[in-house]
């Protein structure tokens, strides 16, 4: 078992920092190939798709079961999410620079790779109990993208989670219902949706994945 968490924590970590290096490059690339030097809020790193990285560069510092398990169930519902969903509308893929555009689409299929793994791993929690806790976490990375786009917003373009109250919703589908009733509507159709989706992952860990994870558990 110890073995085994060694070696789940460490491939994970060696994702993150994978994703961090590449998300240094994407940044340099954004300030000084296409914004002449100035930074761009709007891609400032605090995404839904963002927060595996940070994560996923925790692992090596993780000593509790518990918040191993919350943070691979985080992955494995939210995160995988966020990989899968986004090739549903790939419009925000493409950049006028070819390498980040390539890089976006490999960021959001390594998000699918390490979904699948965390789900897979054995240590993430796949009961009831497990998923209130991961919402609970997903609510708290809302909060604190809303704090950022408060408080960033003076100094440029900022949509953290695309749930800012100064934009306009832009997403297909939540787009339209934010104009029919209104764009708070339309952020809480959109947060309500992730829930769902994530709660959907999840009760298909539970029932498809259960057998998958035990057998792990007991190697």
């Amino acid at each position: 078992m110890k073995k085994h968490s060694i070696k789940c924590k460490n491939f994970l970590f060696y994702c993150g920092l994978l994703m961090f290096l590449s998300e240094l490059w994407k940044q340099y690339c954004l300030t000084c190939t296409l914004n002449h030097g100035s930074y761009n809020w709007w891609y400032f790193p605090f995404q839904l798709c963002s927060i595996p990285m940070y994560i996923c560069l925790m692992f090596p510092i993780i000593t509790s079961e518990r918040l191993l398990s919350l943070m691979l169930t985080f992955l494995m519902d939210f995160g995988l999410l966020g990989g899968i969903f986004t090739f549903f509308d790939t419009t925000g893929l493409y950049y006028g620079y070819a390498p980040l555009t390539i890089h976006s689409f490999g960021w959001h299929i390594l998000l699918i790779i390490i979904g699948i793994y965390a789900g897979r791993s054995g240590k993430a929690d796949i009961s009831k109990k497990g998923f209130a806790k991961t919402a609970g976490f997903f609510f708290a990375c809302c909060l604190l993208a809303t704090f950022f786009n408060l408080v960033f917003h003076p100094y440029g373009k900022i949509n953290m989670f695309y749930i800012s109250p100064y934009y306009q919703m832009g997403q297909i589908v939540y787009r339209d219902i934010a104009e029919m009733f209104g764009n708070a509507f339309g952020i809480v159709s959109y947060l309500v949706s992730i829930l769902m989706g994530a709660g959907l992952l999840h009760l298909l860990w539970t029932r498809y994945g259960a057998h998958a994870c035990n057998r792990q558990e007991s190697t």
